[in-house]
């Protein structure tokens, strides 16, 4: 039977300030099967999408929970930025993922709006397939002035009356929620700081002028910067690839190129794979060739090699079986800093105030990303690894292979937690890096990776030691031991270097 799962995508009118967003974040962690899963903070547009999952009870339930909350910290009157907008929760989509239907997700837009309405007495508009009249289904007509505009006309235009709720605004603006498929929030920068081009390519895209089915856009200027900003309504019937490829036709014309672009939020791998496949030309290619979907099709035959899903992840750690164990979860801690440090990355770069890191920033992202995607890849590695030596033991006792493959399948035992040790050493120098000069609300989070990181050597370090003990070679044997020593001694002094840098550059009392 299909677990019912409803995605939610709110986005709010705040993006400077952190602590604000983690409030409303917080509010919604705190519901019962309801899991965040990402959010995208946009300091230029002074808008954050978050994106959450869970049950329909759940997700109804967080939605409500994080537009009181949004009321309570957000201020339209004091708010500005490039994103058109008209409430402190601007707006709300449910969409349904899997064992629920359209309708369903219908059904808690309406039920959510109308509680808002009654109980928060913010104005609800709804929208797309929860829209109540068929003048209220695009987003930008609702938004049509934004929260100026409808705060003047909201009492006396019969046509922007709010479906639920009074008609009249207050500091949270108004909130429109609805039910759709996945939406693809996609961003394109070009080498022109003229917004007018961008206003002209977005005009020729979108669907409502006669572009693109499926896309919608708005030329912007961003940081500096010329922005065509987009909603893919439907990424299968007008691709990624198409979209982009048409925005840099156009953007010839005026003698202009793609600087670089940008995703809000998250994107179905589909999406992806189709872009990629556009561009490869592979005429041929067929969805079970990627070799992660053929890993976790694997993964979930044989749960003997491992689900590195995070919730699955540590209930195996949990269960009483030897794999996966202390290697697969000192691989796992140093995926996670690496993470961390991936995420400043991303908050500092496109930053004014951060132009001069920008080069040294993205070099940073792209590391952490290729060290992030080993040391997970290293998580079902350990395990496989653990496993070899226990085939080895199994061979007969008298076969005359047996002891070889035995000290074979200990030596690299031993040496896929080394790798890990090694690679989590270079997670802490980028960690390093991101507390030196990367976005200054961010750089505890670059600390945290960096303690994750070295809890990752360490307990790789462990690994390295208990396996080295079956090995015949004790000159190998001690090598090994060294190469571990040497990595702790560099973390040590790497640690006080960070715990420095905390201390000086962002002013926190450590401990």
């Amino acid at each position: 039977m299909t677990t019912p799962l409803v995605e939610c995508v709110p986005n709010f009118s705040e993006g400077r300030r952190p602590e604000v967003i983690q409030a409303i974040s917080d509010s919604i962690a705190a519901v019962n099967d309801v899991y965040v899963l990402d959010h995208h903070m946009d300091s230029d547009h002074n808008r954050t999408v978050i994106t959450y999952v869970g049950s329909p009870e759940g997700v109804e339930e967080a939605a409500f929970h994080s537009i009181a909350k949004a009321a309570e910290l957000i201020n339209l009157d004091e708010h500005e930025g490039a994103h058109p907008r008209i409430g402190a929760t601007d707006v709300v989509p449910f969409i349904p993922i899997s064992g629920v239907t359209m309708q369903d997700c219908v059904e808690i837009a309406r039920r959510v709006g109308q509680r808002v309405g009654e109980e928060l007495n913010i104005p609800m508009y709804l929208y797309e397939e929860a829209a109540q009249r068929p003048d209220r289904t695009r987003l930008e007509v609702i938004r049509k002035g934004e929260y100026e505009t409808l705060k003047e006309i909201i009492a006396t235009d019969p046509f922007r009356a709010p479906d639920y709720g009074p008609k009249k605004l207050g500091p949270a603006g108004a909130t429109v929620i609805g039910a759709r498929e996945f939406l693809v929030a996609y961003n394109v920068y070009l080498t022109t700081d003229d917004v007018e081009i961008a206003k002209k390519i977005a005009k020729t895209i979108r669907n409502s002028s006669g572009g693109l089915r499926y896309v919608k856009g708005l030329g912007l200027l961003v940081d500096g910067m010329a922005q065509v900003s987009m909603n893919l309504t439907n990424f299968r019937k007008t691709p990624l690839a198409l979209v982009v490829e048409t925005i840099r036709r156009e953007a010839q014309r005026y003698g202009v190129g793609i600087r670089h672009s940008e995703l809000v939020g998250l994107i179905p791998q589909d999406a992806l794979v189709d872009a990629a496949v556009w561009y490869t030309q592979m005429d041929q290619f067929e969805p079970d060739q990627i070799l992660e979907k053929k890993l976790y099709a694997a993964q979930q035959v044989d749960r003997g090699t491992l689900n590195v899903q995070p919730s699955t992840f540590i209930d195996s750690l949990a269960e009483g079986n030897p794999t996966p164990g202390g290697g697969s979860a000192a691989a796992y801690a140093g995926a996670m800093g690496a993470g961390l440090v991936s995420m400043v990355a991303r908050l500092t770069l496109g930053k004014k105030k951060y132009a001069e890191v920008e080069s040294q920033m993205q070099a940073i992202l792209d590391e952490s990303e290729a060290l992030r995607a080993d040391l997970t890849t290293t998580v079902a590695r350990d395990a496989a690894a653990f496993d070899g030596i226990m085939a080895a033991f199994k061979l007969a006792k008298d076969d005359p292979a047996r002891e070889q493959a035995i000290q074979d399948a200990t030596l690299h035992a031993a040496k896929v937690p080394l790798e890990v040790a090694g690679k989590s050493l270079r997670v802490m120098e980028l960690a390093l890096q991101a507390v030196s000069v990367g976005n200054l609300n961010a750089i505890t989070d670059a600390g945290t990776g960096a303690a994750m990181a070295q809890a990752a050597l360490s307990g790789a370090g462990y690994n390295v030691c208990i396996n080295i003990l079956g090995l015949n070679d004790k000159d190998i044997a001690d090598n090994l031991v060294n190469e571990v020593q040497a990595i702790k001694a560099k973390a040590a002094e790497l640690q006080k270097q960070i715990r420095v840098q905390l201390t000086e550059r962002g002013g926190l009392a450590l401990a």
